[in-house]
């Protein structure tokens, strides 16, 4: 039985370059293309995939976001993140999330579909370089309280910010988020008040450096 794989990543290039090489794998067959969270989300319901080749760094909804909703709902499809980042605050907020595992963009094609085969089967790989990054942060939190923006908001605030910070506006984001004006406002208000923040430019300066959005 072929491995059923969604391919998403806001690149047109990666995708299709993956596609391509993905569907020459006997055991290997991409069911889905995406280029954001959100619909990644959707094809997951809707393909049942085995697993996601998650890009980290998507606009509207990132990669962890997607990968939290996804393990909610079906929590048996596995994630492989394939990022050009290496820094602590995406590998962990992506392993926080519920991915098996990490890669980085880098890497070979090989080491790509041996990570695909090996999370498929229930068992969670780390490329070399972020193997030494979560045994770090492992270490470091046996020391010190957890201060991320993953643990101080909600999914829905967190949503809620990373559109703040992509320059979207109370209406815009309310409009994405299916809810009303008012109560983008009180989640705006409480995110200020957790992360201790009172402007719009700082907002986004916090969002990019938790990683929930990129420039």
């Amino acid at each position: 039985m072929s491995i059923r794989i969604v391919v998403a990543d806001d690149h047109k290039l990666v995708r299709e370059g993956l596609h391509s090489m993905l569907e020459k794998q006997q055991d290997m067959e991409v069911v889905a293309e995406t280029d954001d969270g959100r619909t990644t989300v959707q094809q997951v319901q809707k393909q049942s995939p085995n697993v996601v080749i998650m890009d980290v760094s998507m606009r509207g909804l990132n990669g962890i976001e997607a990968t939290r909703q996804i393990i909610a709902r079906t929590p048996h499809v596995k994630i492989l993140a394939l990022s050009i980042h290496s820094d602590k605050q995406f590998v962990v907020g992506m392993l926080s999330a519920g991915a098996s595992g990490y890669l980085l963009k880098d890497s070979g094609f090989g080491e790509l579909t041996d990570a695909i085969r090996i999370v498929a089967s229930n068992q969670t790989y780390l490329s070399p370089r972020i193997a030494g990054i979560v045994t770090e942060d492992f270490v470091n939190r046996l020391t010190r309280a957890d201060t991320s923006v993953y643990s101080i908001l909600t999914s829905r605030e967190r949503e809620v910010l990373q559109l703040i910070a992509e320059g979207k506006s109370t209406k815009q984001t309310a409009s994405q988020l299916n809810v009303s004006v008012k109560t983008i406002e009180s989640h705006r208000k409480k995110i200020m008040g957790k992360v201790e923040i009172n402007s719009v430019a700082e907002l986004t300066k916090y969002a990019i450096r938790e990683g929930l959005t990129s420039l």
